[in-house]
């Protein structure tokens, strides 16, 4: 019916056009009238087919023979997704009285993409799986790093493939080198958790420049434990080795590599220096970059400063190839923490810029992508209380991290195991959050209040975050995470008008941004292997 209806609106409105234009004379018979319009029907048909192919067909790499890429940047934002990215444009914004978004560098760009993420074996994929598929372009099974999923057969990585043809190659994150995702670029392990073999195999690679956080077993692993989620994310790291292994940082030095780790060492690196190792000078739970919330400014080097040593340490007549990892978006995230991914996102945001600025010397040479593995959260811009209010501006008074205030926690309970106080717990709140300064609009209700104290109990008398906790319902109210700071945060969030849904992944597709030689290889709709298959066609192909 519905269709039906379309088609004599259609109808109507096009022998109206005939008429009015003058395309066929009102005096013609009927017969000319109806033949005329069948014509015009058929052309528009054509249209309308032509059109929805466009808009929805993603350009074959095949099919193309202009100008490819000899630069190729390949951003990924760990658990970012169209949201993560929306929160910090409009959290910009808000901060300067305005409503809307201020673009970030990478949302600019003029092609614009999204992909699936799902893994092998499972619908919500993680950063191994998806790191494998963003490296390789072919699904595996969950934690499996660079392998396929009977984790028997090595995958041909595109850093690998880059090397083969003379390109120098290098991986960059903030979070770990031997952490899944920069590790999906380079290792073939059974197992993200088996971090000693990775680290191994992060120097036997060959590649020209490792750059970020350090690394968290070099002495070798202790238990595999696939489901320990909150080391992966920087907390609860336990080593529990008997038997020390071979420093994997000494078998690098024995291949030939340079291992920095001062602001002075990093500094004084330069074009023509091979095969480097540039681990951050500060390091934060999990051997990472520290959250750029808790550093009194930028971090002593940035991720953008990573990214910038590596475009002077690897540009040559050759080209490069280097992925650069914002891998704490994804531990923000799963703590729902959103003042502090925004700042991660803007990190990562800095690090394009660093990019960009190369792309505006080389613009016919140089492919930028902006991608993610997966959405971590399932974070909206909106909340059950708020309803159709937010005020995002609220978030600049969060001047901590959950990792930072949770370490405040820990400590405040050492120190006052027997007498603690709640009042104490709402001054730390009103330092750190503004929760409870009137004059910032984050005043505390009596529910408020009710939540904080409950949770300040817990923190005091219950397991440490990130131990075995069996009371009913803790995870729902708050994941593996210290109490009171998980209500802290969830009460910022509240009252800026953020929700989320998990502390885990979702299976949301996340976007892709490019811009550049064969950029318009990564708009419509595809699969995250895709972005793999395109970019080793780009180097095999150039």
């Amino acid at each position: 019916m519905k269709s039906r209806c379309y088609s004599q609106v259609f109808d109507m409105t096009l022998n109206n056009f005939i008429i009015k234009n003058g395309l066929i004379d009102k005096q013609k018979t009927e017969r000319d009238i109806i033949m005329m319009k069948l014509k015009w029907n058929m052309v528009v048909c054509l249209l309308m087919i032509v059109f929805s192919q466009l808009s929805a067909q993603t350009i074959s790499r095949e099919d193309y023979n202009g100008p490819k890429p000899k630069y190729i940047f390949f951003f990924i934002g760990d658990g970012m997704g169209i949201t993560q990215i929306n929160a910090a444009e409009s959290y910009l914004s808000a901060v300067k009285g305005e409503n809307g978004a201020s673009l970030l560098s990478f949302s600019k760009f003029p092609y614009h993409g999204i992909y699936t993420t799902y893994a092998a074996n499972r619908f919500i994929t993680g950063s191994a799986a998806a790191g494998t598929a963003l490296a390789c372009g072919q699904k595996t099974s969950i934690n499996s790093i660079g392998v396929d999923s009977a984790k028997t057969k090595a995958l041909k990585n595109i850093p690998e493939l880059a090397k083969e043809h003379k390109m120098k190659v290098g991986i960059v994150t903030s979070v770990s080198l031997d952490h899944a995702t920069p590790a999906a670029f380079y290792a073939h392990q059974a197992s993200r958790n088996m971090y000693y073999p990775i680290s191994v195999d992060l120097s036997a690679s060959g590649f020209n420049y490792f750059g970020g956080g350090g690394f968290k077993h070099p002495e070798g692993d202790g238990k595999i434990d696939d489901k320990n989620t909150m080391a992966n994310m920087g907390m609860g790291d336990k080593e529990n080795l008997e038997h020390k292994q071979a420093n994997s940082m000494e078998i690098a030095k024995s291949r030939g590599y340079r291992i920095v780790n001062t602001a002075e060492d990093f500094a004084a690196l330069k074009k023509g220096d091979k095969k480097v190792i540039a681990i951050s000078p500060e390091l934060a739970g999990g051997k990472s970059i520290p959250y750029a919330i808790d550093c009194s400014a930028q971090p002593t080097v940035s991720l953008a400063d990573f990214t910038q040593k590596g475009i002077e340490l690897l540009d040559n007549k050759k080209g490069f190839f280097m992925m650069i990892e914002g891998g704490k978006i994804d531990w923000s995230c799963h703590a729902n923490d959103v003042a502090t991914t925004i700042q991660e996102v803007l990190q990562l945001d800095m690090a394009v810029q660093k990019a960009l600025d190369f792309y505006k010397e080389h613009p016919d040479e140089t492919l930028i992508i902006v991608g993610a593995d997966h959405e971590t959260g399932g974070i909206g811009l909106g909340d059950i209380q708020k309803k159709y209010e937010s005020d995002l501006a609220l978030l600049q008074h969060q001047k901590i991290s959950y990792e930072g205030f949770t370490n405040l926690v820990k400590k405040y309970k050492e120190d006052n195991a027997s007498n603690y106080n709640f009042e104490d717990g709402l001054a730390m709140l009103k330092k750190y959050f503004g929760l409870g300064d009137e004059s910032k609009k984050l005043a505390l209700t009596a529910y408020d209040i009710d939540r904080l104290k409950e949770a300040f109990v817990k923190s005091m008398e219950g397991k440490a975050a990130g131990e075995e906790v069996y009371e009913e319902h803790f995870y729902e109210d708050y994941g593996r995470y210290d109490p009171f700071t998980v209500t802290a945060i969830r009460l910022i969030n509240e009252k800026a008008g953020i929700g989320w849904t998990t502390y885990s992944h979702t299976a949301d597709p996340v976007p892709v941004r490019a811009i550049g030689p064969r950029a318009e290889l990564f708009s419509g709709f595809f699969d995250n292997t895709d972005v793999a298959k395109n970019l080793m066609y780009l180097i095999e192909n150039k």
